[in-house]
């Protein structure tokens, strides 16, 4: 299932297909949201993603393609990342290994994110990236590469399946059930997580 402007399924957060954007390793919360672009509202400062990394990626980016980093992905402070990338209509995250925080601010905002071993060897620019991440399977239908990582905790895949903590909340009537659309916003999920400074 390709990700696209409107909102996805439930079952349809835990399979994304997309095409590939592949980065490095080491990519920082600064790469991906400089300090400048933290005095900006969501839709502008989304558009400084990667900015110091590849110029001009965040024109190209479309709806329902994925990110695809080596180690040590989200290294730094807690910014709300995650929503910025939502913004973009960035369907999924691949990373070799992601810092702990970066990671969970991803569940958090139901943004799909996979630990996939070699991943930068595995995926390049333009490949067609396809992940289960209820089933833990991974593909590059490019070149037809497949494999499995453990699959996340229940909890963890009922967030994404809800679009973030925030409208699970709401499906569960602990916040107002009409609000779960409005909650799933890029906005409010980075709201949700503090500035990060």
């Amino acid at each position: 299932m390709t990700a696209s402007k409107a909102a996805p399924s439930q079952a349809g957060r835990l399979q994304v297909t997309g095409r590939v954007w592949s980065f490095g390793h080491g990519l920082t919360t600064d790469d991906m949201y400089p300090p400048d672009a933290m005095k900006l509202d969501i839709p502008e400062a989304a558009k400084h993603v990667f900015h110091a990394v590849r110029p001009g990626w965040t024109t190209q980016v479309q709806p329902g393609d994925i990110v695809v980093a080596g180690r040590n992905f989200g290294l730094g402070s807690s910014r709300p990342v995650a929503a910025l990338f939502r913004q973009l209509g960035v369907a999924a995250l691949i990373a070799e290994e992601f810092n702990s925080l970066f990671f969970r601010n991803a569940v958090n905002a139901g943004l799909p994110a996979m630990t996939v071993p070699d991943a930068t060897a595995v995926f390049r620019d333009g490949d067609t990236a396809a992940l289960d991440l209820a089933t833990g399977s991974w593909a590059n239908q490019t070149t037809n590469a497949s494999g499995t990582v453990p699959v996340l905790p229940d909890l963890v895949l009922e967030i994404i399946a809800d679009g973030g903590v925030l409208p699970r909340l709401a499906r569960q009537r602990y916040l107002p059930a009409d609000l779960a659309e409005i909650l799933a916003s890029p906005a409010v999920a980075a709201a949700g997580q503090g500035s990060g400074a």
